[in-house]
């Protein structure tokens, strides 16, 4: 195994945080990503206090794990959405029924996760930026001339002040390409990245799981942006096994309805090819962690996540560092 394999602690954010440090070293975990709402990091405390992060750290390392990323998606969420009640779930009470005050505190919130990151000691935030032209993904009603373009142009107004701060802390900003996103496949990806006039802090957190059932080649991902792809979620999904019901819209149904044409799978149970992963992420290098992002409503999360740590390990491998041929010259 070339790499450290993590768990995002996204999905356990009811367990305290010595909680979690302690069952992830159980699982067999060498690391957490750790995300940026319950009692994991606080944002606030983290972005002005290093003794704070310090006592992360610590516990951290009594329990022989590291850290090498942290996410804020909830937050981000609300930075280019055009905001309605599902989002007050994300901000403050308070700022409930106020849109721009919501999306004030979320730029804020995208500000302070670059200063936590520095304070935490690692050079990656994971996240989501919204989107305000994502209701128009399907092109009927036909959008108007420059409705799409005026999306993006949108984005990159609110994202490059936001970026820039992370550069001058030294730290990258991963966007999860993903359904609700500014970038949601390769050709998305690659308008953002136009959009922000190739911003050195901003790429992407690579998840197989989102692009799958799309139809996009999520390993024409890997090596269209080898430059651009700062992190790693290892997540498993599955498509095509509905009974004709849903399609790839979901169909207004719940995860793990027996219609559904796609839902998430606990690693190994799906339909992602992870050896060609592994293939291309040592042909661009990437040594980063590998991070499991555990979601499958059908099976318990701790036997999910404790198979899917030794899942990963087992399909991770070291590339070659000699010509398997050479020994054949005289």
């Amino acid at each position: 195994m070339s790499r450290n394999v993590t768990l995002f602690t996204g999905q356990w954010a009811d367990l305290p945080f010595k909680q979690i440090c302690s069952t992830a070293k159980d699982f067999g975990y060498d690391g957490l990503e750790l995300c940026c709402w319950g009692d994991h990091i606080e944002l606030d405390k983290a972005s002005k206090s290093k003794a704070y992060c310090e006592d992360k750290r610590a516990v951290l390392e009594e329990n022989g794990l590291g850290c090498w990323a942290i996410s804020n998606h909830l937050s981000g969420q609300l930075v280019c959405d055009n905001i309605d009640e599902r989002h007050y779930v994300f901000a403050p009470s308070a700022l409930k029924g106020d849109p721009k005050a919501i999306r004030k505190w979320a730029v804020d919130m995208q500000k302070k996760a670059a200063k936590a990151a520095k304070n935490l000691g690692v050079k990656v935030v994971n996240g989501f930026t919204g989107s305000p032209i994502w209701h128009l993904l399907y092109s009927f009603p036909p959008c108007t001339p420059n409705q799409i373009a005026n999306g993006y142009k949108d984005f990159a107004k609110i994202w490059k002040p936001i970026l820039d701060v992370y550069a001058d802390n030294g730290i990258r900003f991963a966007l999860e390409v993903h359904p609700t996103e500014i970038a949601f496949d390769i050709a998305s990806a690659q308008r953002a990245l136009e959009a922000l006039d190739g911003h050195p802090a901003f790429g992407f957190n690579y998840d197989p799981s989102h692009l799958g059932y799309q139809g996009v080649d999520y390993v024409k991902f890997i090596r269209t942006f080898p430059d651009r792809i700062f992190h790693v979620h290892m997540k498993d999904a599955w498509w095509g096994h509905g009974d004709g019901t849903v399609g790839v819209f979901g169909g207004h149904t719940e995860f793990a309805d027996p219609r559904r044409f796609w839902d998430f799978r606990s690693l190994g149970h799906g339909d992602i090819n992870f050896e060609d992963i592994i293939v291309a992420l040592n042909d661009i290098k990437y040594q980063g962690p590998l991070s499991v992002e555990w979601e499958d409503s059908r099976m318990d999360r701790c036997h999910g996540a404790r198979e899917a740590c030794d899942f990963v390990k087992s399909v991770d491998f070291t590339p070659s560092a000699i010509a398997f041929d050479a020994q054949f010259d005289r």
